[in-house]
């Protein structure tokens, strides 16, 4: 996927230039030029930040125009669950396209040694989730522990939070915010 010139085409869609979304974002006008020609590749929680400025979800950034493929019922097959990753973890996003989601649904792969990027994220809402596989190093405030298969958390994500998967293998991880975020 264009990250670059799917921002770009989403920036101008809502008639902002670079100027006025780096000015209501805080950072450089040249940082969205750099992001919109693919020079440099954002954090999720960078990019995140920066559709927050105009403002669009990451969900909607990442399905925009793009219909449910043989959608049947309440159930979504693998290949009806679009991978929102952009840095190396895959989040891949249970119910895109249904009108007005309540919650998000993620089903995330960690590489070893991923990380959700330098920075502490933080959003409205209640973010939850389980560990499957692997073992992943979870950052809430103050709170820091190793998880790994079976145990879960449940936190305010208006709290900085933090993921790194400090394990030799992939992490699986099946995650629920609201409201979404993706």
């Amino acid at each position: 996927m264009d990250i670059g010139i799917r921002l770009q085409t989403v920036r101008k869609s809502k008639g902002l230039s670079q100027r006025e979304l780096a000015k209501r974002v805080s950072v450089t006008n040249s940082t969205i030029s750099l992001i919109e020609q693919n020079k440099v590749s954002p954090s999720i929680s960078s990019l995140k930040k920066v559709l927050d400025g105009i403002p669009i979800s990451l969900a909607d950034f990442f399905t925009l125009d793009l219909p449910i493929a043989d959608q049947v019922g309440p159930f979504f097959a693998p290949e009806q669950q679009p991978d929102l990753g952009t840095t190396g973890i895959r989040y891949f996003l249970v119910g895109r396209g249904l009108a007005n989601r309540q919650m998000c649904i993620l089903r995330e792969v960690m590489p070893a040694g991923s990380d959700t990027g330098d920075g502490m994220l933080s959003h409205e809402g209640e973010e939850g989730g389980v560990v499957v596989s692997g073992e992943v190093e979870i950052t809430v405030g103050e709170h820091v522990r190793i998880l790994g298969p079976g145990e879960a958390y449940y936190f305010d994500s208006r709290q900085p939070h933090r993921f790194r998967n400090i394990g030799a293998c992939d992490a699986v991880l099946v995650s629920a915010s609201t409201p979404p975020t993706f």
